[in-house]
């Protein structure tokens, strides 16, 4: 198996001849997590339509729950515009992050709009001497 030409010419890869993946779950819009895709990562999620990634810590490609059975079943696979970032919609079944959250993105909240509309800052993540939504 190899990458279509056409869509391989038009990657931008990093030093390590990875793009980012986005995965988001269909029907919600909810993004699920970010991870890293080579060429044959992209080209077997293209083939097979199950998430598959370059783990860039353990250096080889793995299947969006081969081990946990947190299987991503990909329905579009999309471009962005600078050819550096794939999207990914699929349905989840089980948690995406491998903390066993839903999503990858549930643990650190560290902006948010509040009741009334102002920003709030997760008190854990305000830098000192940050102004407050009564500052602003």
């Amino acid at each position: 198996m190899s990458l279509n030409p056409e869509i391989a010419a038009r990657l931008k890869r990093n030093q390590d001849g990875l793009v980012c993946a986005v995965a988001q779950q269909r029907g919600t819009g909810e993004v699920l997590m970010l991870a890293w895709m080579n060429d044959e990562a992209l080209e077997r999620t293209l083939a097979t339509r199950r998430g598959t990634y370059y783990s860039r810590s353990r250096q080889r490609l793995w299947v969006k729950g081969e081990t946990s059975g947190h299987t991503q079943r990909v329905h579009e696979v999309r471009l962005d515009c600078d050819g550096d970032t794939v999207l990914l919609i699929v349905d989840q079944v089980g948690a995406a992050c491998h903390t066993g959250d839903h999503t990858c993105f549930d643990a650190d909240l560290l902006l948010a709009d509040g009741p009334d509309g102002a920003d709030q800052l997760d008190a854990a993540h305000k830098p000192d001497g940050a102004p407050t939504p009564a500052d602003a």
